[in-house]
This record gives structure tokens, sequence and C-alpha cells, in this order.
């Protein structure tokens, strides 16, 4: 599973629709052949919609008015078929309202189809039918029409349009298809448990060793094997949906998905596949047996059997084999899935669910962008603090030599020399996680790249710093400032958005309010010693006749200055690793 943006990403089932309504763009070239929406529902009988044509005489070349109208729908598929209504499209469309319809190529016919562009509401779609030169006989225009994700109606018929002089179309007798069944599904009696897990159920917990009957906030998955088929259990607190996948890796795409959605008070099962970071497709319900489900305490669950191998059956994966796991929930309204509600569960490694019964866990970050979160968490809230206060503050209180410099310059450098390689590590980390840029975390990727950039021109600034009485020492010192300035200012704002992406989703809403209180801590921190230097400043501008006396005074008054700064310092330190060990932790327990 190929993991955004999900962010993702992940699983990221961002299990929205598939076909017409499953795509409110209306690109559904999917369903072309069959025109039915794989939202895994029956379709509705009686349609309120109709379509009426302004002729129904035409010759080859001619334009016919199609018009397409009923109560208010948000998507829906139109084409013009032979009389038998089993080959493909015939002729082409031309808009009249490119706002609300635009223009597909099934069958490899271009403008063969007309669909939506917006999943609003219309009440009537009109356009223009292109006779082909080889038109047949007889031609007859179909619509499929969703009102909503679960109410829709596949194939309405319209009027069929003849050429002149041809024998009039005759209706063969109707002959009735019966209606798709679904598979049975009951409701289960009691809460699942966790006491067969690692005997006879592979179970996934999160908490690790949590128990789905006992605890409300337990996200659970279990597997339990007999001959031929895998019992399935899945429980977790959810408002929407609950799911899971199968995957061959730990990134969104080509993975066996298995969705729990809440509807009307009823949950639905429903196996579907996904390819590429793409929505994911409904699949039919017929692998799947024994199906049930039950709500309580805003928790939902359900259980489900399908067989360990489906030979010759496309999107099932083998059983047998190894795979990631991965566990998601979200919202769900009137049956459409939205994306989900936070980083899935991923599980650490492959694992085969029907051998060796095991207790697993997982986690909602993956470790190179938890490596990622920390490491710069330590390089701009620790090193990178510490080395500017020191850089400000302690040039007269650590003036000793130390290995040819003076000891504050050696410490300010030796912090900033880490803050840029930690910088340039953790950089480094999404990349290689990703395989390339991350199109779908916003801000963060870009003002990243602005930190690095920063980060490395105040290095190469350092190393061609002028000597102290160059002229161009002065215009150095405020480029220095002004550039490691705003390289602080833009990586907070950085770490602000990272905190909220789907790859580190740190628990809120104490993240914001705890970097707040890192970023009042260290601005307090140097007003206090800017006070601080004013004051002690101040006494070096007394004037007296008794210079000895005023001397000893000042030297006295710079000891007790010099030992205040350091106080502060040691206090500042302390408050800042205890901000860094909550958030270090934070991600640690993802």
């Amino acid at each position: 599973m190929a993991v955004p943006g999900f962010t993702l990403g992940a699983f990221i089932l961002l299990l929205l629709v598939s076909s017409v309504a499953n795509y409110p763009s209306g690109k559904v070239t999917k369903s072309c052949h069959g025109m039915i929406p794989e939202h895994g529902r029956t379709p509705q009988s009686d349609p309120p919609c109709y379509i009426s044509v302004s002729q129904t005489t035409f010759r080859p070349g001619e334009q016919i008015k199609v018009t397409l109208s009923g109560p208010p729908f948000k998507g829906f598929l139109l084409e013009a078929r032979d009389e038998n209504l089993t080959g493909p499209p015939i002729g082409s469309f031309t808009l009249i309202d490119s706002q609300v319809s635009q223009l597909l190529t099934c069958e490899d016919i271009q403008g063969s189809a007309v669909s939506h562009t917006s999943p609003s509401n219309k009440r009537e779609i009109k356009v223009y039918w292109n006779a082909p030169s080889s038109a047949p006989n007889h031609i007859k225009f179909l619509a499929t029409v969703v009102e909503k994700y679960n109410i829709y109606w596949v194939m309405i018929p319209g009027p069929i349009i003849s050429q002149p002089n041809v024998l009039p179309f005759t209706t063969p007798k109707a002959t009735i298809a019966p209606m798709p069944t679904l598979p049975p599904v009951s409701q289960l009696t009691k809460s699942f448990n966790a006491s067969d897990c690692g005997n006879k159920k592979f179970c996934i917990r999160s908490p690790l060793n949590c128990d789905p009957e006992k605890e409300l906030a337990c996200v659970f998955l279990s597997f339990t094997r007999d001959a031929k088929s895998v019992m399935v259990e899945m429980s977790g607190p959810s408002k929407g949906y609950l799911s899971f996948a199968f995957s061959h890796d730990q990134w969104m795409g080509d993975d066996d998905a298995y969705v729990c959605i809440l509807e009307d008070q009823t949950v639905h099962i429903q196996p579907s596949h996904l390819t590429g970071r793409s929505h994911p497709v409904v699949d039919s319900r017929d692998p799947l047996e024994d199906m049930a489900w039950r709500l309580a305490d805003g928790v939902m669950q359900c259980s489900f059997r399908r067989n360990i191998t489906f030979p010759g059956v496309k999107n099932r994966f083998d059983l047998n084999a190894s795979y990631y796991i991965f566990l998601a929930d979200g919202a769900a309204d009137h049956g459409r899935i939205h994306k989900h509600s936070q980083q899935p569960l991923i599980t650490y490694d492959k694992y085969n669910v029907t051998g060796y019964p095991e207790n697993i866990g997982g986690s909602h970050s993956l470790f190179l962008l938890k490596v990622h979160g920390a490491l710069m968490f330590v390089a701009w809230m620790t090193t990178v603090s510490v080395g500017v206060l020191i850089a400000r503050f302690f040039k007269p209180v650590w003036l000793k030599p130390l290995f040819g410099d003076a000891a504050w310059f050696q410490v300010h450098r030796m912090l900033m020399l880490t803050t840029s390689a930690l910088t340039f590590i953790a950089f480094l980390l999404p990349f290689i996680y990703r395989g390339g840029w991350n199109w779908h975390a916003g801000y963060h990727p870009y003002l990243g790249c602005i930190v690095m950039i920063l980060a490395v021109l105040q290095l190469l600034s350092a190393a061609f710093r002028p000597p102290l009485h160059d002229p161009r020492r002065q215009m150095f010192k405020w480029t220095h400032w002004s550039m490691g300035t705003a390289a602080r200012i833009i990586a907070v704002a950085t770490m602000f958005l990272g905190m909220d992406l789907p790859g580190l989703n740190l628990p809120g809403p104490w993240k914001t309010y705890t970097m707040i209180g890192f970023v009042a801590w260290h601005v307090g921190t140097e007003i206090v010693l800017e006070v601080h230097t004013y004051r002690l400043s101040r006494k070096d501008e007394i004037l007296d006749d008794d210079r000895i006396q005023i001397l000893q005074s000042f030297t006295a008054a710079e000891a007790e200055g010099y030992a205040f700064k350091k106080a502060v310092l040691a206090i500042y330190v302390c408050g800042n690793l205890t901000f860094l060990t909550m958030f270090l932790s934070a991600i640690n327990h993802l």
C-alpha cells in the first residue's frame, strides 16, 4: 500500500465514492459499458427522471436535441445505443452548457457520452446528439441518474429515434432480469473479546493488549482460521466507518480493502480495492459470508467470513501470504465515505494472518516520519535556541579561550553546526520515505525547504565572515542575524503545520498550547536577559571622581550580573528540555 497528504499517505482509505456520484467531477468512464455506479447498492425502480428529444427521425450528420430532466439529481451518465442496447455507444454529443455537463470518451469513441461536472443539484440537462454516417436504423437514449450515493436509477430508457423510410422499431417481449440479491446480514448479540488473541486468533490492537469487550476506545481486528476460510472481526469507536486493508507495502494502492459503513443506523459490510492513489472501488459482496454487525455506545463492530483463497477472482488477496495491514476510520454521510479522520494504524511489518496466531500492534506514524519530527524538534527547539542566547548574551561571560577561540563562540558554533546537521538529516527523511516530493502536505514542505536553504546560507556566511575590524563586519553581523531570525520564525511555523499532518498527527489540542508555551518561554527568557543586559550597561555609564571605587563596585556588580545570566540560562535549558520531552514522548507513542 503506497502511503499522502494521509498523508498516507497511507491506506489512507479516501473511501469516498466511485463512479457517477462516486466521482463528483463526473469522470466516470469506468461505468460507460454497464452504466452502473459502483456503490454496492441495489438500483431503484420507477425512475422519476425522463429523456425527451426534439424529433423522432434523423439522418446521418443531423443534430438532435436531447433533454434529461426530473427532480433534483447530483450525477448522471447519458448515452445513445442501438436498439439492442448491447453494443457500444452510437454517435457523439455536443454540449450546450459546459458548466454542468462534460463529454466522455467511451469505448474509444470521443464524446460518445455525457456526464456531470460537479455534485451540485441539477434539474435539467440539454445536449445535442450528432448522428454518425454509419448509424443503425434505430437509436435509443439511456441515462443513469444519481440522486445521492445510495439512491440511483440505472439505464433509464428514453425515446427511440429512427431513420426515415425504415420499418418501425418493434419492442421485443420484455424479460425481467432478477434484481441482484445481497448476502444476508445479521446483528451481533454481544461484543467481541480478546481472550483468544495469540492463541486461536491473530489480533491487531490499539492500544496494544486492549479488550474491545471492556474498553470502548479499543481498536480491534482479529482473524480466526478454519479449514478453508477466515473469520474476521473488527471493532472500534466510529461515527461513520471502520476499514482495514491488506497491502504489499506501506503505500496506498493495489490493496485488498474491507469497509464497514454506518448508514441509517445499519452497518453495511463492503469489500473494495484500491488502484493507485485514487478512490477505492467497491466490489461485489459475493465473496463474503456470515456477515454481522453491532452498534453500542459509539462503538461499531462488524464481522464476516471469507475464503483464504479466491482462484480467478480479481482484487481478493491470497491470505496464505504475508501483508502489511492498515486500519482506518472516518465519517460517512448517507453511505458516502469521507477521508479517514487520522493517519491509519499500520503494522510494523508484514504478517500472515492465517499462520501462527499472534498478538500485535501498529503505529499511526511510520518510523522515518517519527525520526524526522524528533530531529526537527531537537534542532529548532533546543540547540538553535540555546545557541542564539549564548551568542547574544554570554559573550562577556565566557571570554576565556577554548581550543583557540572564546568559549562562548566555540559553544555557539558547536550548537549551530549540530542544528544544521540535524536539520539536513531530518530534511532528507521525508524524501526517502515518499520517494519524492509530497504534494499532499500543504505549505509544510515548502517552508521546510526555505528553512533548509537559510540554514545552509547561515553556515556559508559564517565560514566567510570578515575579520573583526573589517568594514564589511557590520554588514555580516546584520545579514547573519536577519537570516538566523528568519530561519527560526519560519521553522516554528513549519513545526506548527507539521504537527497536524497525517504522517505525524500529534494529539490535540495540547500540541498547539505546548508549542505556544515554548515560544512564550523562549521570548520571555530573551526579554528577561535583554532587560538585565540593559540595566547592567547603565552601571557602566556612572561617572565619579573616585575612579578606583567605581571600578571595584562595577566589578562586583558585573560578577553578580553574570551569575544571574548563568542562572537564567540553566532555568531556560531545563524548561526547554521539558517542552522537548513532551513532544518526543508524544511522537514515540504514535
